[in-house]
């Protein structure tokens, strides 16, 4: 694994911002993740549901597509696996794989850890690290560690995510089913669930429930590569070592930099230390003969280590030592300190004393009068309670009875309807009702006042019961700018006093008048 080569930007996340980074890596090579997927899901299911028809049992299919899917998700784990290496495979690679890629690991996926709520943060350890039983046990443990319950809670998220899709889907074609027919579509739907259920009923359950698995597998499986990742990047630090492989870098580009200054200065040096010429013939690297950039290398085991023999031995001792690291193992020593000689326990007294039974007696009955007192006690705080909650309910719930009870008749009187005829003098019959103490009263009757004004100037008929947003459209119909400006300032005033109990101030009121007899041509 050549982390140098990663497409992705690493750091320190939480555990959140983990599963985010999978589900990117997902959407990111979708077409390289789904292509395969529906290539060799669709083959299996289909062969599935046909055994289980000819067998008559159409829930064994369902059964074992739900048993294979850690199979199935091998396939988002092998493509952004190299993706996040920058080696996307292609559909045909991704296929060929799956028939000899992780199968020997896989069956423990397939039998006692099938139901492991932190599969998709575990898999990745049996399926791209290797190793023995053992280690791939330490590893599993190490990785777990603090994230195992966010892979717990994330397996629980999307299988409710999988099943809310299969219930939309249900509930999708009975959209499309008028509303006067649904309660008997409701019923025929129930009565074919039982014994004679269809044939095509259980191929549809079988296809949403594939549907469901297609659509959210793979982000499953990516959610748990960013958990397995970032763990990773946690205890190795492997965001450090990029760190220092980039200064390296950036220190080896500087470094022609460096060797042209050392022979600027080099002529001013040589007298000096011209007697101290060694013969030995320097040495020199191939890479830099002639001022050319070094070639590319390829990744073989000479090119990686030299031409001189790997000491295996030591690197092998070298893995064990750092498998012995307590920081990569779960076992750990706890010492404690504890007395040499435990103290003994004092046997208990027996208290024997002439009238002691007599002394007892008395005590258990002061304990019975006690228990009733304080029952009683209990009793009378609960019916003073109960008493007086008329006064203390509503102050602990935080509005007082008597101001509820002002503002309900506040509402009460407020309730009107508009005018179903106009005075001969609106302008004046609203300035009385305003000047009598009714505000809402004026303004109901002055936009009673304004839709006959709109229908009269618009030429249409207004239906019984429209409200403010259809007489707004229609006043569009209007011939004047200012009419229908006048008329929407008039439904805005008449809004806010109904609805929202705020009245217009006295001049703001009059200006109104104002403005209506002027526009209307209303007599005052």
């Amino acid at each position: 694994m050549r982390i140098d080569q990663l497409d992705v930007v690493l750091r320190a996340r939480s555990q959140w911002e983990a599963m985010e980074l999978g589900s990117a890596l997902v959407r990111r090579h979708a077409a390289a993740i789904w292509k395969p997927w529906l290539l060799l899901t669709l083959p299996v299911f289909a062969l599935l549901n046909l055994a289980g028809w000819w067998l008559e049992a159409f829930w064994l299919p369902a059964l074992l597509m739900w048993w294979l899917k850690p199979a199935f998700e091998r396939i988002p784990l092998y493509v952004i696996s190299r993706g996040a290496f920058g080696a996307v495979p292609g559909t045909a690679d991704t296929l060929r794989a799956q028939w000899r890629w992780g199968w020997r690991d896989l069956l423990a996926y397939l039998s006692w850890r099938r139901l492991s709520p932190a599969r998709s943060l575990l898999m990745p350890v049996d399926l791209l690290e290797g190793g023995d039983a053992g280690q791939r046990r330490l590893r599993r443990r190490v990785l777990g560690g603090t994230a195992y319950g966010h892979a717990a809670l994330l397996t629980l998220v999307y299988w409710h995510f999988e099943v809310m899709l299969q219930l939309a889907g249900i509930a999708l074609v009975f959209m499309f089913v008028p509303l006067d027919a649904l309660p008997e579509s409701l019923r025929v739907a129930v009565s074919l669930i039982g014994s004679d259920t269809p044939a095509w009923v259980w191929l549809g359950f079988n296809l949403l429930a594939w549907a469901a698995m297609t659509l959210i597998g793979p982000f499953y499986s990516g959610a748990g590569f960013g958990l397995y990742l970032n763990r990773r990047t946690q205890l190795e630090a492997w965001d450090v070592e990029i760190a220092f492989r980039r200064l390296r870098e950036r220190l080896a580009r500087a470094a022609p930099l460096l060797l042209l200054v050392a022979l600027a200065f080099a002529p001013l040096s040589l007298p000096v230390h011209a007697q101290e010429a060694s013969d030995a013939a320097p040495t020199t690297h191939d890479n830099h003969k002639g001022g050319t950039a070094p070639a590319p290398v390829a990744d073989t085991p000479v090119a990686i280590f030299g031409p001189s023999p790997v000491d295996t031995a030591g690197f092998r001792q070298a893995a064990a030592r750092a498998y012995e690291d307590p920081q990569l193992g779960a076992k750990h020593m706890v010492c404690h300190w504890e007395r040499r000689k435990p103290e003994e326990e004092k046997p208990t007294r027996d208290w024997n004393f002439p009238g002691g039974e007599l002394v007892g007696a008395f005590i258990k009955l002061l304990a019975l009068l006690s228990e009733g007192f304080l029952w009683i006690v209990v009793g009378a705080l609960l019916l003073a309670l109960a008493l007086t909650a008329r006064w203390w309910l509503p102050w602990l719930r935080g509005s007082g009875h008597r101001r509820r009870r002002e503002a309900e008749s506040d509402v009460t009187q407020h309730e009107l309807q508009l005018p179903d005829t106009l005075p001969p003098d609106i302008l004046a019959s609203a300035r009385r009702l305003w000047q009598d103490g009714r505000p809402r009263h004026a303004l109901a009757l002055l936009y009673r006042a304004n839709l006959d004004e709109l229908a009269q100037r618009a030429d249409i008929v207004l239906p019984p019961g429209s409200t403010e947003a259809q007489c707004l459209r229609a006043s569009k119909r209007m011939p004047q700018e200012a009419d229908r400006r006048l008329f929407a300032r008039m439904v805005r005033t008449w809004q806010y006093a109904a609805y929202a109990g705020r009245l217009p101030s006295e001049d703001e009121f009059q200006a109104l008048l104002d403005d209506l007899r002027q526009q209307y041509g209303w007599t005052a």
